[in-house]
């Protein structure tokens, strides 16, 4: 199986199945002599934990993490840092039921298709608890950003229907919490939209043609489960603009050139121009439900799934540190492939 690497002079690469005996990864590429506090990468990891909220996966993991190398004395040696994360409430039992049956919307038929076997166990490789190990390893990441003096900010901008004024950290408002309620008890999900904004970028980030700094952005993005859609700067809002009314016009201003808008949303060219660069991500409502579903079993006949499981509601807050995850990890990358070429 190819296709588990991400990234060109700072690569991750991931390992491990929802309920095998651990995820974990490789992040190779990250400059020497960094110090790196790992209370902070824990604490990107805990964000993303289940359990904490009545409308996410009830599964318990401690999530804690284990480094096996590329670390000395809480410093970066340039080696390759590889980390492990323990699996230890897994209820494989829970997927029996689908040996044979495909879920609708879940990678059970497509996987089987293209490898003649899966792993029922809660999607295997396929399941979003891999994002774990893309949460652990853009926070190596964010902590090389953060002494460059680059941000990575996500926030909640839609739950369903409904959509919030300003981008929030999680939710509070009673109405979307009801709803979410109604929705656990109905045994029913929902989506959303995540905004998330980057601060510090400097000008010059990004390659011209296949490398397009929102091109990388826009796979990064759409590589997480459950993610339907990416827009960066004006995005599809820009189509029903005027160019008089759309151009970024530039200003020399405070010492530097700026721009009086930016419906760029800070790249042009595919190259970063110094703006803040801030895209949308928009994400399905969650495929498992704990409802009756139609659908087939392996061998074309008509069955009925029933629902099962520990599943979320709603993976909007929980996905907050998974983007911000794999936004760093792409800045962080074309930084180093930009300090490398120099």
């Amino acid at each position: 199986m190819s296709g588990n690497s991400f990234g060109k002079a700072l690569v991750l690469t991931t390992f491990g199945e929802s309920h095998g005996v651990a995820l974990g990864g490789v992040l190779d590429g990250l400059p020497a002599n960094l110090e790196i506090d790992l209370e902070f990468v824990q604490s990107e990891i805990y964000r993303r934990k289940s359990g904490k909220v009545f409308f996410s996966s009830p599964r318990n993991e401690n999530d804690k993490l284990e480094i096996l190398s590329g670390l000395f004395e809480g410093r970066s040696t340039g080696a390759p840092i590889a980390f492990v994360i323990y699996n230890h409430d897994q209820k494989s039992s829970d997927y029996d039921h689908l040996k044979e049956t495909f879920r609708p919307s879940h990678a059970d038929y497509t996987w089987q298709q293209k490898y003649g076997i899966r792993d029922v166990r809660g999607g295997g490789r396929s399941s979003a608890r891999e994002t774990l190990a893309r949460v652990a390893g853009g926070a190596f990441a964010k902590i090389y950003l953060q002494q460059q003096g680059i941000k990575i900010n996500a926030g909640i901008s839609q739950i369903g229907e409904f959509t919030l004024s300003e981008p929030a950290a999680g939710i509070s408002d009673p109405q979307i919490l009801s709803w979410l309620e109604k929705l656990k008890s109905e045994g029913d999900t929902t989506g959303g939209v995540i905004s998330c904004a980057i601060t510090g970028v400097p000008a010059g980030l990004g390659e011209p043609v296949f490398d397009k700094l929102q091109a990388d952005l826009a796979k990064a993005m759409l590589s997480i489960n459950a993610v339907k859609g990416f827009e960066y700067g004006s995005g599809f809002r820009g189509a029903s603009m005027r160019g008089s009314e759309h151009n970024d016009l530039f200003i020399h201003e405070e010492g530097r050139i700026k721009t009086l808008t930016n419906n760029s949303g800070g790249i042009q060219g595919g190259i970063s121009n110094g703006e803040e660069i801030f895209f949308r991500v928009a994400f399905k409502p969650v495929s498992t439900l704990m409802k009756d579903q139609q659908s087939v079993n392996s061998s074309g006949e008509a069955t009925t799934i029933k629902g099962k499981g520990r599943h979320d509601v709603c993976v909007v807050p929980r996905a907050l540190p998974i983007v911000e995850a794999m936004a760093a990890l792409v800045i962080a990358d074309h930084l180093i492939r930009n300090s490398s070429s120099g």
